[in-house]
């Protein structure tokens, strides 16, 4: 384990994050305001139940008032602004444009996105194995032989896809399902993801900087689902030469991590935010402190990097 006097050495290059591998701990059962999503998706919100016992009784009553506030829900308008036809060699198909806002002040980033009817078909087969009683009730617009590019058949598409959306929306299992989520955001995470693995990281960036403030519109109800696009953005900053942006988003996604020192991202994140902060000349000490006791409480016999961690995300 390194020390604080390698910090300062010429050409440091530890300390090195702890291998995550193996230690994801075991799935329990979800909270009440997780329903109905598996233990990967929110091994986040559940992993780092054990640290929580270091904390004094004040530390948990703050800890638990801050997670009621990011449980808030965030509601969201969902518009079909705009339609197209795309043709290609094999096949011809209408992609729609949804832009999502939040509803109660001004939204100035609103998301926009692109799905085609089939995207909108799939998710209803996803959503009827997990929740067909509780969408008994959506009425998912049906899917016609002839007609489909007609402008009268367009607009009234959507106008249904609009009111699907906002039907599913309205249902809270739903809307924090991983499925609802995923065909609002996962199409341009894979894409970023994808562009960061290549070393594309102006593009990838300039993805996660629109997708990500949706992300976060959709997971208020467990903030640290947006820790991996947030680390995605840190190596990206960081690559790229920019490593007060690399340090800003870091924190955030600190943040969002709270006492879930079991998190499988957050050993390599301060590791990350270590190096970052003794570039900057900021308190890399504590950042350091806080990895080495980490690191003890929790030993492992392998460590993966940031980069290494966040470039295994979205690959299937």
């Amino acid at each position: 384990m390194a020390s604080h006097k390698h910090l300062g050495s010429p050409g440091w290059t530890g300390p090195i994050s702890q291998d995550m591998a193996g230690t994801t701990p075991k799935a329990s059962a979800p909270h009440p305001d997780l329903p109905r999503l598996g233990p990967e998706d929110y091994l986040d919100a559940q992993d780092s139940q054990s640290s929580n016992s270091n904390m004094t009784t004040r530390e948990l009553q703050e800890y638990w008032r801050t997670q009621k506030c990011c449980w808030k829900h965030v509601k969201l308008l969902f518009e079909i602004t705009s339609a197209r036809i795309e043709e290609r060699k094999v096949s011809k198909f209408v992609m729609y444009q949804i832009v999502v806002i939040q509803t109660g002040s001004f939204d100035s980033n609103k998301a926009v996105l692109e799905r085609r009817y089939s995207d909108f078909e799939t998710l209803q087969k996803k959503l009827l194995k997990t929740f067909r009683e509780e969408i008994e009730d959506v009425v998912f617009p049906k899917k016609h032989l002839i007609g489909n590019f007609t402008e009268e058949m367009i607009s009234e598409r959507k106008l249904a896809l609009k009111e699907y959306l906002s039907l599913l929306y309205a249902i809270r299992c739903v809307r924090r399902s991983r499925e609802f989520i995923d065909f609002l955001t996962r199409p341009e995470l894979k894409e970023a993801f994808g562009c960061l693995r290549a070393g594309q990281y102006t593009k990838a960036l300039d993805i996660l900087t629109r997708v990500v403030p949706l992300q976060e519109k959709l997971t208020a109800h467990c903030p640290a689902l947006l820790v991996p696009a947030l680390c995605a953005k840190l190596v990206c900053y960081r690559d790229l030469e920019r490593p007060a942006e690399a340090f800003a988003v870091g924190e955030r996604a600190l943040q969002c991590l709270q006492a879930r020192e079991g998190h499988r991202y957050y050993t390599p994140l301060l590791d990350a935010m270590a190096r970052l902060a003794y570039l900057l000349g900021k308190d890399f000490v504590s950042l350091q402190k806080r990895l080495e006791e980490s690191q003890l409480r929790k030993p492992a016999l392998r460590g993966f990097t940031l980069k290494e961690l966040t470039v295994q995300e979205y690959l299937s």
